[in-house]
């Protein structure tokens, strides 16, 4: 998945849309499907952006300071919010077991009743999420980055 930040031509409103990739964004803005979700135009072309670096992968500071997400130009209220999210998460996952890439395989087995129910987490690709949804098992993307146990250090 690719996130693009979005601008409509006449009157320059800005927006983000999610992507499968590069060519899916050529495909629907060829075929008019993209429009401005405030004034309804289809003549939308990708807006200039920033690239996006990853922090790495077993860093705690986004957690530990959320004003690391954005350059400490957060506000302070929205800080708090992201610091009392950070630590709601933490304190979730202590109660929830790490299943890594099996994630879709496990989930599946506690919803048809295959194994015991519990708490866990894991990675699932954006299309495995998408099937577990379908197949109607409740599962949710967590809002801060989680290194597998073993990467950390």
């Amino acid at each position: 998945m690719i996130v693009y930040d979005l601008v409509c031509q006449p009157l320059q409103h800005r927006f983000e849309a999610w992507f499968a990739s590069s060519q899916a964004f050529t495909d629907q803005q060829e075929r008019g499907l993209l429009c401005c979700p405030q004034c309804g135009t289809a003549d939308v072309v990708k807006a200039p952006m920033a690239p996006a670096v990853g922090r790495k992968g077993n860093s705690n500071d986004v957690v530990s300071n959320p004003s690391a997400v954005v350059g400490g130009t957060m506000p302070p209220a929205i800080q708090e919010v992201m610091t009392k999210l950070a630590a709601m998460q933490a304190a979730a996952l202590k109660q929830s077991k790490w299943v890594g890439g099996d994630f879709a395989e496990q989930s599946r087995a506690m919803h048809y009743g295959e194994r015991d129910q519990e708490t866990i987490h894991g990675q699932a690709s954006p299309a495995e999420a998408k099937a577990l949804v379908q197949e109607g098992i409740a599962v949710m993307p967590l809002p801060f980055p989680v290194a597998p146990p073993d990467e950390l250090n």
